[in-house]
């Protein structure tokens, strides 16, 4: 496993007394309502957000931007009070650049909306943006998360941000000299925080903006390019005057954020390290221009791959949430998630094993089947199980079955009837006591698994009689077929070791499996192949 099973989130051990469910979902709601409380504000529905990128594919980091909040909102929920998600898509942006795998001709369209360029994946949705916002809601949906989608695109275009433009614009000097006061930048203070979409080759971010009209409620500018995704486009030399009423532009990020929090009422939002700035310079604007205390935030780092690299669109090295739920239950990627706030993390569909196991094991816990000594943890791991099951956990446990094993009888099963041949196995082995349909899902998930990756074996410390005791017991086996006998030879070399068998077959899970129980190891032998497992424990006594 790439982490400990159950990571302690920002509670310690003997920290304060339990909050909701004990987790970092009801720390912040409680932080969010005492605030809300004082700011005297009406809390008939507490309005969180999450800001869904359209300019690339969206993946697991992405997506976990509104699970996070949708977490906050469903211990909301559980404090007694009602709130929304507001899935907010930022079609407005400009394309900054051609994301990994799209198609090269994307290039020609730099620069503008990408809810005004055409889809690259056919003529399934109206827009770039549209296909993009389609994913990620889609995402949503098979995490069974309730939402109200927001287009950026429409809210300019429909007049829901002007209010919030105008104050913006009317008070661009001062806003200015604040960014560039926090973060050293000077640019805002020779252009204005607003992007006006040229009337002549229709893009954002190559017009220079130099004044407002808050009569005319227009923005002045010439065309006069600027540089996009670490590039120079060159403008086309037009100038003209740009209607905030009619969405003819857009504000710069260094101020949207403050504009929608305010229009929408938003009174949480989580937010990536990256945009610490931003969000002070946001969070300042709410608060003296736009008269709107700006919302509780918590900040999370963004994951990484397995070499240490941010997860990004533009690279492709993209863990999308499609993928994820074609090898794991929504409820694993819900863990990834809720289990904790804060620290990076490396992940890839390599570790779903360890998710999948981890799931059962908090399920375990849930139904008292394992105990945790500190009874505040076992108190935050039930908390994470009743959250990941969007506080509708089933009333009895599942069967479970460890998805390493799973994924272990799924690389010998046939090409044909391979779910009924690793059922049959489950039965054969007693790791069952029936097939249902939670058990063939499992399974399904474990045969696409095994088409793409193999289980790394952990290393296993041994004494030096066991090393022995497991170099005879490969030597002994590797030319045996009948399950029974195989078996009964597992029961003598433990006796002939000195070694009690059920810590024998606890050590021979850890090798085989990295479990600490398993099947029965004679029909399990037989099946997999007993050469291939002689050779495996081997290896294992070789390298420890």
């Amino acid at each position: 496993m790439t982490e400990q099973m159950v990571e302690d989130n920002e509670f310690g051990d003997d920290g304060p007394s339990l909050i909701g469910k004990g987790t970092w979902l009801d720390r912040v709601a409680k932080e969010v309502l005492d605030r809300e409380k004082k700011l005297g504000r009406p809390l008939s529905n507490i309005r969180v957000e999450s800001g869904l990128g359209a300019s690339g594919i969206p993946h697991i980091g992405s997506v976990g931007d509104a699970a996070r909040a949708y977490g906050v909102k469903l211990a909301f929920e559980e404090a007694g009070f009602n709130s929304e998600l507001i899935a907010y898509s930022d079609d407005m942006d400009a394309l900054r650049k051609v994301p990994a795998g799209l198609p090269s001709w994307l290039s020609n369209d730099i620069a503008r909306p990408v809810s005004e360029i055409k889809d690259p994946f056919g003529d399934c949705h109206s827009s770039y943006g549209g296909h993009m916002s389609s994913l990620l809601l889609d995402a949503l949906d098979k995490l069974r998360l309730k939402y109200t989608f927001q287009s950026g695109y429409r809210s300019y275009k429909d007049g829901l941000l002007v209010q919030q433009i105008n104050l913006i614009l009317k008070n661009a000097q001062l806003i200015g000299e604040q960014i560039e006061q926090l973060t050293g930048q000077k640019k805002y203070l020779e252009t204005l925080p607003y992007f006006p979409q040229c009337s002549n080759c229709h893009r954002l971010n190559v017009a220079h903006a130099y004044k407002y009209d808050p009569d005319e409620m227009k923005v002045y500018y010439k065309c006069s390019g600027d540089e996009i995704g670490k590039k120079w486009v060159e403008g086309c030399g037009n100038e003209g005057a740009a209607d905030i009423r009619k969405g003819e532009g857009k504000l710069s990020w260094k101020v949207e954020f403050a504009a929608r929090w305010a229009a929408f009422d938003i009174r949480f939002e989580a937010h990536g390290k990256e945009l610490t700035d931003s969000v002070k310079i946001n969070d300042w604007i709410c608060d003296n221009v736009l008269d709107f205390p700006h919302p509780h935030h918590v900040i999370y780092e963004l994951f990484q791959d397995k070499g240490g690299k941010k997860i990004s669109k533009s690279v492709g090295n993209l863990v999308t949430t499609e993928k994820w739920l074609s090898l794991a239950s929504p409820q694993s990627l819900l863990l990834v998630y809720f289990k904790r706030i804060i620290g990076a993390r490396n992940i890839s569909e390599e570790d779903i094993p360890a998710y999948m196991d981890e799931f059962d094991y908090l399920e375990d816990m849930y139904f008292g089947k394992a105990k945790e000594s500190n009874k505040m943890k076992e108190a935050r791991q039930k908390g994470v199980y009743y959250y990941s099951n969007l506080r509708k956990p089933p009333t009895a446990p599942s069967q479970h079955v460890s998805y390493r094993l799973l994924v272990e009888l799924a690389s010998i099963a046939p090409n044909e009837n391979s779910v009924d041949y690793v059922a049959k196995r489950l039965m054969d082995y007693r790791a069952i006591k029936q097939i249902d349909e939670n058990v063939k899902q499992r399974i399904r998930y474990a045969l696409n698994w095994s088409h793409e990756f193999t289980l790394t074996q952990e290393r296993v410390e041994m004494s030096s009689k066991e090393k022995e005791a497991i170099l005879d017991l490969a030597s002994k086996i590797e030319t045996l077929k009948d399950p029974q006998i195989i078996q009964t030879v597992i029961f003598d070399i433990a006796r002939e070791h000195s070694i009690e068998p059920p810590a024998f077959f606890g050590l021979l899970y850890r090798i085989l499996l990295g479990l600490k129980r398993g099947p029965r190891l004679g029909p399990y032998t037989s099946d997999v192949g007993p050469a291939k497992i002689a050779q495996k424990l081997k290896d294992v006594a070789s390298s420890t």
